[in-house]
C-alpha cells in the first residue's frame, strides 16, 4: 500500500493577481490531506473520500473530482488498463474553498501512487503531476497551490520562475474561517479576467498597487514585523473587493477578526465564498479570535503558517 500526503495552504497575499504574473506570498499550513493507494479487484480505479467537508463540498465538484484523478494517472504514465487501485482520502484538512483542498489531494494521489508503483518521484514531478490535477478544478491554474502542498513553507510564487521560499524567524498562528459558501474559482477567475479586459485602465491601477503590496509584505515577513504583514493584508483585502472577488460573509468574517484584535485579516483564495485568513500570532489571540467566528455562527481552523515538510 502507497500512501502519501499534501498540505493545505493559505494564501496571504495576491491570489488573483498572481494569475497575470503578479508574485503572490502562500503558506502551507498545519493540516494536510492523506491519500492511501492499494490494488483492488477489476480494472480501473476506485475513490473513496474519507475527507471531513463543507456540506455539499464533495457532491459539487464530484465530476472535476473525477476528471482530476484521471488527469493525475495520465501525467504520471499510469496504466490501469489490466489491473485497478483503490484510493481512499482522508486527514485533518477540510475540503472546502479556498484552503487549497483540491491541491492537496492532487499531491497526496501522486505520492501514494508513486510509492505503491515504485516510481520515486520526486518532488518537482509530484508537483508537476498535481498541477495537471488542478486543471480539473481551475482551468489554467496559477500553480501556487500545489506548490505549497508539495513543499510545504512559505512561498514567493511567481507564476513561470523558480520558486523561492521565505524565511521567517518561526511559524506563526492565524483562524481561517469558513463561510460555508462552495465556490467557483474557475467561474470567478474568468469573471476578473472579463472585466480587466473591459476596464484596463482602472485594473492596470489597482494590480500595480498589488505588486508593489507583495514586495513590502515580503519584506515584513523577512523583518519578522507582524503588525506591518497585518496591516498589509487588510489593504491586500481593499484591492480584492476592487476588482469585485469578495462577498458580504467574507467581509463580515474579515471585519469580526480585527474588531476582536486580529493585526490584519482578508479573505483567501478564490473568493466569493470559501474563507478568510487572520493575523492572529499567539495563542490567546488565536483563540480569541476563533471563539468570536464561532459564536456567529462560522467554522474557525487554528493553525500555523510557515510550516515545512
Amino acid at each position: 500500500m502507497g500512501k502519501g500526503s499534501g498540505f493545505g495552504k493559505v494564501i496571504l497575499f495576491n491570489e488573483h493577481f498572481v494569475v497575470y504574473n503578479m508574485p503572490s506570498i502562500v503558506s502551507a499550513i498545519a493540516q494536510a490531506t492523506t491519500a492511501r493507494v492499494e490494488p483492488f479487484k477489476g480494472k480501473g480505479w476506485h475513490l473513496e473520500d474519507r475527507r471531513p467537508a463543507t456540506p455539499g463540498y464533495k457532491e459539487e465538484k464530484l465530476e472535476q473530482q473525477r476528471e482530476s484523478v484521471e488527469r493525475v494517472l495520465k501525467a504520471a504514465r499510469v496504466d490501469l488498463s489490466r489491473n485497478a487501485i483503490r484510493i481512499t482520502l482522508g486527514g485533518d484538512l477540510v475540503a472546502a474553498s479556498g484552503i487549497g483542498a483540491s491541491a492537496a489531494s492532487c499531491v497526496a494521489i501522486a505520492r501514494a501512487l508513486s510509492e505503491e508503483l515504485g516510481l520515486n518521484f520526486s518532488d518537482e514531478r509530484i508537483n508537476e503531476i498535481a498541477y495537471e490535477g488542478e486543471r480539473a478544478y481551475h482551468g489554467t491554474p496559477s500553480g501556487v497551490d500545489n506548490t505549497a502542498a508539495t513543499y510545504g513553507g512559505l512561498i514567493w510564487f511567481v507564476r513561470g520562475k523558480p520558486i523561492e521560499l521565505i524565511e521567517v524567524e518561526e511559524p506563526f498562528e492565524i483562524v481561517m474561517a469558513n463561510t460555508g459558501i462552495v465556490a467557483d474559482t474557475s467561474a470567478v477567475v474568468a469573471e476578473v479576467r472579463g472585466r480587466r479586459e473591459k476596464y484596463p485602465e482602472k485594473y492596470d491601477k489597482i494590480f500595480k498597487e498589488a505588486e508593489k503590496l507583495a514586495h513590502e509584505a515580503r519584506r515584513a515577513l523577512e523583518n519578522f514585523d507582524l503588525k506591518k504583514v497585518g496591516k498589509l493584508m487588510d489593504e491586500n483585502h481593499k484591492l480584492l473587493q476592487a476588482i469585485e472577488v469578495s462577498c458580504r460573509e467574507l467581509d463580515f468574517l474579515v471585519e469580526l477578526a480585527r474588531d476582536h484584535g486580529a493585526l490584519g485579516a482578508k479573505l483567501t483564495g478564490g473568493g466569493r465564498g470559501g474563507n478568510m485568513v487572520a493575523l492572529t500570532p499567539g495563542k490567546d489571540l488565536q483563540e480569541k479570535v476563533a471563539r468570536a467566528i464561532e459564536r456567529e455562527g462560522f467554522e474557525a481552523l487554528r493553525t500555523r503558517v510557515g510550516v515545512r515538510a
